[in-house]
């Protein structure tokens, strides 16, 4: 990388974010979902910052819904201001979200590994294990997890699964089992139920965009199976390969969205994550270094790049965009215990194989 992410300077930035009460929203102004945090917390983590991430863990759990889940806000129903630049959050809508909740997962492991203190797991614990089932209360016969939980009166079949939000679910998974086996507990269920996760998306895409959006143009569907090792790497790679041209603009990053002129760092940050999971660390760099123009002076990163206007837009630096850039670049470089979490699949479920023949489906790890 031409330019190194600065690690302090990003956690800099999201220590400047949270609050009194340890939790970290988006932006000055609001906009809070478990997700985000969660990415901002283990970021402070990798950074060392061991206070820090301790009270946004706290913060977190504290959070949570009695039955497991955590409500919060839907950034994408945030408006911008009249001058179209800066996020106006007000009273945004509010959903219950199974990736958001079971990001959870990812959130503490990541930041007990780089902290070094796994005796912290046996803490939160019992509401990690509910949350998880709380998650997995919504797997359909399919396998396929649906992206929120019903209103009231509603019918978990009237909604939709998204296939990023399922390939987060399915690292997040990883992360719970990884986490049951730590602390000596069965973590059979979740094992199963991963595979049925994994089956679905990489055999049944029918189960996804069901409701008639097709969301095959955002970046994340695209590389999210490759990141959280839903795919051989094998797979991966042909998988990133077919679409390279769609989303990356040589020498700015990750497009958003493949037919808009926008790079954001998060997505480009999590492509140099998906590249890293199978193999492709130049690739990864030199992502990396392609976001060093969108480097804050004092800190984190702007959200994106509007290349054919030439303008920062828009003209915010949410806590997880710096977040993002921590997690990559540790992945990259190695910088703190743990760093291969992401980007490594720890609990695999493909077929194995055993002189040639594949083993019978109950034989499967």
């Amino acid at each position: 990388m031409s330019k190194r992410v600065d690690i302090a300077a990003c956690a800099d930035h999201i220590e400047r974010l949270q609050r009194a009460d340890g939790s970290i929203p988006w932006i000055e102004a609001g906009i809070w979902d478990a997700w985000n945090h969660g990415e901002s917390a283990m970021a402070l983590a990798i950074a060392g910052r061991e206070t820090a991430t301790r009270r946004a863990l706290d913060a977190l759990f504290e959070r949570q819904d009695a039955d497991g889940g955590w409500r919060g806000d839907l950034g994408a129903s945030v408006p911008l201001d009249d001058a179209n630049r800066r996020l106006v959050p007000g009273t945004p809508e509010t959903a219950r979200d199974t990736n958001f909740s079971g990001y959870a997962a990812v959130t503490l492991l990541r930041s007990v590994l780089a902290l070094d203190d796994a005796s912290a797991l046996a803490r939160y614990w019992p509401q990690l294990r509910k949350a998880m089932d709380w998650v997995l209360s919504h797997q359909t016969r399919h396998g396929d997890i649906v992206w929120r939980a019903p209103d009231e009166g509603e019918q978990m079949t009237a909604l939709d699964s998204l296939r990023a939000g399922n390939a987060s679910l399915y690292k997040a998974l990883e992360c719970a089992i990884q986490i049951a086996r730590m602390l000596g507990h069965d973590g059979r269920e979740w094992m199963t139920a991963r595979q049925r996760l994994g089956a679905a998306l990489r055999e049944n895409d029918s189960r996804f965009d069901r409701t008639g959006i097709d969301r095959r143009r955002y970046a994340m569907d695209w590389y999210y199976p490759v990141l959280a090792g839903v795919l051989s790497a094998e797979t991966g790679r042909a998988r990133l390969y077919a679409r390279w041209t769609d989303f990356v603009e040589p020498g700015l990053g990750c497009r958003c969205v493949a037919d808009e002129p926008w790079v954001t760092a998060a997505e480009t940050a999590e492509l140099a994550l998906a590249c890293m999971s199978v193999g492709k660390s130049d690739q990864a760099r030199a992502l990396l270094a392609d976001l060093s123009p969108l480097a804050a002076k004092d800190g984190g990163y702007w959200m994106g790049w509007q290349f054919e206007e030439g303008v920062i837009w828009p003209y915010e630096r949410p806590s997880w965009t710096a977040g993002a850039m921590v997690l990559a670049a540790d992945a990259v470089l190695g910088l703190s215990k743990g760093s291969a979490l992401l980007v490594r699949n720890a609990v695999p479920e493909f077929p194995l194989k055993r002189g040639g023949a594949e083993l019978p489906a109950s034989r499967r790890d």
